[in-house]
């Protein structure tokens, strides 16, 4: 839960500078395919080839694929769509598609913890429900896309590294994520995208710099070993407080108009929702992964 929290706080930082720096002035596809690369570079050197299950590395690879691979390439498209409230308030839908597909994956269905992600979404939706540009539509759809592929992707790191027993940490094997996103996002680049649009300024290469190397590279393997100890409904709430902490962060830094009761409310929601998934939902059905 605390890697869930730290990560939460790193990443709230993410949707502003994208938005503020990034989207209509650097190219989406070359600000993700720079992003794989450097947090592919942050793992490189501690990466196991030899005595790691083919299994294992296939199945982080397709993790990699969908939780950053696609999920990146289709955010940074809707940014092109909707403002950054836009984009974190079409994120809240993400816990829901976490849950069933825990539950597709186990052969189950948790009443609790979807109830408890569909309280977090009413709470996300308490904060940002107002006014949707004309482009609202096309960007909902991306955002759909990406809010599946990253619940597939860290439900599926989850299932994966559950089901393999390897005496190595969770960073020895996690270089593989990052490959599978290359598989997506390397061609993605070399056929949509825009030379004429690479990054022009030091403030863009700094901001690209810090979300390849901290927000996805540190982040994203703090985020999937958090998701690997911690039962399907708290990680699906925990997916919608990115929401308040993302508006947080627009509304104090680039001064963005915010209802604040809504916040509040919004986010005491959200918190209801964790003491309801930590009161009534039977962890014991989830097995943790050793760190």
């Amino acid at each position: 839960m605390a890697l869930l929290v730290l990560v939460t706080v790193l990443w709230a930082f993410s949707f502003s500078l994208i938005g503020e720096f990034l989207a209509g002035h650097v190219d989406s596809d070359f600000a993700v395919l720079s992003r794989v690369l450097l947090g592919a570079l942050v793992f490189l050197p501690f990466t196991r080839w030899r005595g790691v299950p083919g299994g294992l590395k296939l199945g982080i690879l397709v993790t990699g694929m969908l939780q950053f691979g696609i999920t990146y390439l289709c955010l940074y498209r809707s940014f092109g769509y909707l403002s950054v409230p836009e984009v974190l308030l079409f994120t809240i839908f993400t816990p829901l598609y976490v849950t069933l597909v825990d539950d597709a994956l186990a052969g189950r269905f948790s009443p609790v913890a979807l109830l408890a992600a569909t309280i977090a979404t009413l709470g996300a939706g308490i904060i940002r429900y107002d006014g949707l540009s004309e482009d609202f539509l096309t960007g909902f759809l991306l955002l759909q896309v990406a809010n599946f592929t990253f619940a597939a992707g860290q439900v599926g790191y989850k299932h994966v590294m559950a089901h393999y027993t390897l005496s190595v940490p969770g960073y020895r094997t996690f270089g593989y994520f990052f490959f599978g996103a290359l598989i997506i996002a390397l061609p993605s680049f070399l056929i949509f995208g825009d030379a004429g649009k690479l990054p022009s300024t030091p403030t863009q290469w700094g901001i690209l710099t810090w979300l390849g190397l901290a927000a996805s590279g540190l982040g994203l393997y703090l985020w999937n070993r958090g998701a690997c100890v911690v039962d399907a409904g708290t990680l699906a709430v925990m997916n919608n407080a990115l929401v308040p902490a993302g508006l947080l962060v627009n509304l104090l830094i680039w001064n963005r108009d915010a209802d604040l009761l809504r916040l509040a409310l919004g986010g005491a929601v959200i918190a209801f929702s964790l003491w309801v998934n930590a009161r009534f939902h039977p962890r014991a059905r989830l097995a943790a992964v050793p760190k």
